[in-house]
C-alpha cells in the first residue's frame, strides 16, 4: 500500500527496543486530512488520532496496540446528506517474522488470527491509522430520517409480491394464528 499521508513516525523494527515498549500518538495535520478524506470518499475528516505502543512478542515478532479515534462525514447512501459519525475502535496488529506456509496444492482457509502481518524491515503508523480507519468506517451510513421508497417488479397484468408475502414464516405463522383462532370456537 502507498503512504496515504506522510504523517507519523516509521519505526525500523531493527532499532525498537526488546525490553520496553514504544510508545506513539498520531495527529494528522489538516492538508494531510484532506488528503485521506479524499483516498476514503468521505466528505469531511476531522479529530482524527491514533495512539499506542509497540512492544515485543517473542524474539522476532512484534504485537501493535492502539486505539483510533475520529469523526468522519459520509454522504447517506439514500439521500446523500451528510451523515456524521464518531468512530472510536482498538486497533490490534501481530507483525509476525514467519508466516504460516500454505502448499498451492492446498485449500487455504482464514487464519485464525486475522490481526496477523508479515514482519517487514520497517512499521508505518501512517499505513497503519489509514487501514484502520477504512476497515471502521460505516458501510451504509444513513441518516435517522432517511426511508427507502417500495419498488416492486413485475410482469403486466400480474400483482407484484411484497415483502410480507416473500416472509413465507410470516405466512406460516398467520395460517397457525387462523387455525388457532378456529379451534377456539
Amino acid at each position: 500500500m502507498t503512504n496515504p499521508t506522510e504523517n507519523g513516525p516509521i519505526f525500523k523494527v531493527r532499532t525498537l527496543a526488546q525490553n520496553q515498549p514504544t510508545a506513539f500518538e498520531v495527529r494528522p495535520s489538516k492538508s494531510e486530512l484532506a488528503t485521506i478524506a479524499g483516498n476514503l470518499d468521505l466528505l469531511d475528516l476531522r479529530k482524527v488520532h491514533l495512539t499506542g505502543e509497540i512492544k515485543a512478542a517473542g524474539q522476532s515478532d512484534w504485537t501493535l496496540t492502539a486505539r483510533l479515534g475520529a469523526t468522519v462525514v459520509q454522504p447517506c447512501v439514500v439521500t446523500l446528506d451528510p451523515v456524521t459519525t464518531r468512530i472510536e475502535a482498538t486497533v490490534l496488529r501481530h507483525y509476525l517474522s514467519q508466516m504460516p506456509e500454505y502448499g498451492e496444492d492446498e485449500e487455504v482457509e482464514m487464519p485464525e488470527d486475522e490481526n496477523a502481518e508479515q514482519l517487514g524491515s520497517e512499521i508505518n503508523i501512517a499505513d497503519v491509522l489509514f487501514e484502520a480507519l477504512a476497515l471502521n468506517l460505516p458501510l451504509f451510513p444513513r441518516t435517522t430520517d432517511a426511508e427507502m421508497d417500495t419498488t416492486a417488479f413485475t410482469e403486466p397484468g400480474k400483482k407484484a409480491m411484497t415483502d410480507e408475502e416473500a416472509k413465507p414464516f410470516a405466512s406460516l405463522a398467520a395460517f397457525r394464528d387462523k387455525l388457532g383462532s378456529s379451534d377456539d370456537e
